[in-house]
């Protein structure tokens, strides 16, 4: 007799008759909810030491995720975080006692097992289970066998069904894990210090971002759930700290799209002594690094687009990149008036009031955004656009200031970061200036930010990444959602 992970809509009436056997097994003296279990040895273990394993009693405990019975014997496939491993259960071997729990235990208990390793005639290997122990039992049916779980929304709700039922999805996770250590172990060999800053700022800053706000009963004052942590980690670099970096959850007021997501990940680093030139070739020898080990080699198909990150990668400022698609030229468009003039007919939304950075950035993202497929450094933002960055010394209407395009989709964004009091103090100002007039977005005053400065804060380049991103681009992921444990979700 086969049985099959059940269909969704008997969910109900399966949900009674498991309560039922719940009952029935606290009647019997069983407990059906176990303690601490120790087990010697993992799914993925007795097949890869097979050779070694052969005819050893081991220990394994897991998720039973499919049931066969022919009479007087058995077969179950049992999951744990490495894979799964057949298990063949016999009456004459547990006893009658084991066996009728055998009969009556359900798809998606946990269990513990013991058994002898060895070979089906099919080949596959399994265990001989000798004991067996319920641990956990499992009220709620998985979703039926061949269908599986593939509502989206459903499997960013239960994503701890989803982790049982598509082993590619755990597969995902495991990877993100791996990435997110590969890149502490880059960053500590290249002598940064990993440091953690405030997640609930007086004043939010560091990027244009509409905060989340809370409020404070015992100072009663309102905090901003950090929209990155950049002002923070500046400072530290003013207090001595010369190479420091955080791997930090920020929280944007903003809309959710396969790129975003209220709350993510970033890494942020900064480098004094450093500049926009020192953090490519920082950013650029850390993504080698982690997609190699992550994938092998340095190239990967994303959506079905081969992505190769051979270095260099493409270095274009802003205003070539523009030219080459559009063919127009805002180098020599000086002011705004001019600049509003040159953009007439494109389709971006051009006000009295957009200045000429304003219109370059609006042109950028219409138009040349959707071809950066490989890897490629987009420098020389204009200034309106980047009020932490350092101003280029040729062109002081620009900035020395990058982002890292790949697939289409910003990774990265870098400068070399602007440490002059003065113009610190007056960007804020013009920031606060569009605050006033409507734009939610735009920074607020940070005086004691501009305090920092003013006891000398040495040249630096600084790096923020989305690590939400790169994970994606990693594993092929289309969605952030894919990639995000539990994603923020519309409530139901």
């Amino acid at each position: 007799m086969s049985e099959q992970r059940p269909p969704e809509e008997n969910f109900n009436e399966l949900k009674k008759v498991r309560l039922e056997k719940l009952a029935q097994l606290r009647e019997q003296g069983i407990e059906p909810f176990g303690r601490r279990f120790e087990r010697d040895a993992t799914a993925q273990q007795i097949k890869d030491e097979f050779e070694q394993r052969e005819g050893q009693e081991l220990t394994v405990a897991g998720r039973l995720m499919s049931k066969r019975r022919q009479g007087k014997a058995g077969f179950a496939d049992l999951q744990d975080m490495s894979g799964s491993i057949q298990l063949y259960f016999r009456r004459d071997d547990v006893g009658e006692e084991a066996y009728e729990l055998f009969k009556k235990i359900d798809i998606g208990d946990i269990l513990g097992v013991s058994g002898t390793v060895f070979r089906t005639q099919k080949g596959e290997v399994s265990l001989h289970v000798t004991r067996f122990e319920l641990l956990s039992k499992s009220l709620n049916p998985l979703p039926e066998k061949y269908h599986g779980l593939r509502d989206v929304e459903t499997r960013y709700r239960q994503r701890y069904v989803d982790l049982i039922v598509n082993p590619e999805v755990r597969e995902v996770f495991i990877k993100r894990s791996h990435i997110i250590r590969l890149i502490r172990e880059f960053m500590d060999q290249h002598d940064f210090l990993e440091v953690e800053t405030p997640m609930m700022h007086p004043i939010p800053g560091g990027a244009v971002a509409r905060p989340f706000v809370t409020h404070h009963n015992t100072l009663d004052m309102d905090l901003y759930l950090r929209i990155a942590p950049e002002l923070y980690l500046k400072r530290l670099l003013v207090g001595g700290l010369e190479r420091v970096y955080e791997i930090n959850r920020s929280f944007r007021n903003e809309g959710i799209s396969t790129r975003h997501n209220p709350e993510f990940t970033m890494l942020e680093f900064y480098q004094a002594y450093g500049d926009m030139q020192s953090m490519m070739e920082l950013i650029e020898e850390l993504i080698c690094a982690v997609q190699e080990r992550i994938n092998g080699g340095l190239s990967l198909t994303y959506e079905g687009e081969e992505i190769s990150f051979a270095r260099p990668w493409k270095r274009i400022t802003m205003l070539d990149a523009i030219r080459e698609v559009t063919g127009l030229d805002f180098a020599a468009a000086d002011s705004d008036h001019a600049a509003r003039e040159l953009a007439q007919g494109l389709k971006i939304k051009l006000t009295p009031a957009s200045s000429r950075g304003e219109i370059i950035n609006d042109v950028f993202e219409a138009y040349v955004e959707e071809t950066l497929l490989q890897p490629t450094f987009i420098y020389g933002h204009p200034v309106e656009i980047s009020p932490l960055a350092k101003r280029n010394a040729e062109h002081p209407e620009l900035t020395d200031r990058f982002e890292l395009f790949i697939t289409r989709r910003e990774i990265a964004n870098a400068f070399s970061e602007l440490n002059d009091p003065l113009d610190q103090k007056q960007r804020f100002l013009k920031q606060v200036e569009k605050r006033a007039g409507g734009d939610a977005e735009a920074h607020m005053m940070d005086e004691d930010y501009i305090n920092a400065l003013e006891y000398g804060m040495p040249p630096a380049g600084g790096l923020g990444m989305g690590i939400d991103r790169l994970v994606m681009l990693l594993t092929d992921s289309s969605s952030i959602r894919d990639v995000i444990l539990f994603p923020t979700l519309r409530r139901i």
